[in-house]
């Protein structure tokens, strides 16, 4: 039977390597098996753990195939869990978040397509000013949508 994960755990960040890489994938970044991997993933088993050094490279590998690095999400998860007063992410409500949420997505669409707009300071080619308020925008929206799963996890 399979094993219900925490969904912002390394557990789960593990289980979502294996839907990404394939067997060949994650023997030539940690040379070893996606058994190995399995194992690791099981939260019940209290002595086996993934080496940090193999979660880094497993998340460069999901990077490379154009997917978000699990491992490194599940870790600022908890970071971020720890850090904060989970009982006040009891009450907030998802659907005002979600909103937010929207605005701050469109708001990143609008920095994007300024920077790309021939009037822009350096035309199509992006500015490092513009790159910068891109960044800003993007970590805007990924604390939003952090918080957003903090609030999920809590209820």
């Amino acid at each position: 039977m399979a094993k219900i994960r925490k969904t912002a755990s390394i557990e789960n960040g593990i289980m979502q390597v294996l839907s990404i890489l394939n067997e060949d994938e994650i023997q030539n970044a940690i040379g070893k098996s996606s058994s190995y991997l399995r194992k690791c993933s099981d939260p019940d088993d209290l002595q086996r753990h993934i080496d940090h050094n193999d979660s880094i490279k497993l998340d460069l590998e999901c990077i490379k195939k154009g997917k978000a690095p699990p491992l490194f999400i599940a870790h600022e998860y908890i970071v971020i869990n720890e850090a904060e007063n989970l009982d006040n992410h009891k009450q907030n409500d998802i659907d005002e978040m979600l909103v937010k949420s929207t605005i701050l997505h469109g708001k990143l669409t609008e920095v994007v397509k300024k920077a790309e707009d021939p009037k822009s300071d350096k035309g199509v080619e992006i500015s490092k000013l513009e790159k910068k308020d891109i960044m800003e925008s993007i970590k805007n929206l990924e604390d939003k949508i952090m918080k957003i799963k903090i609030t999920i996890d809590q209820k």
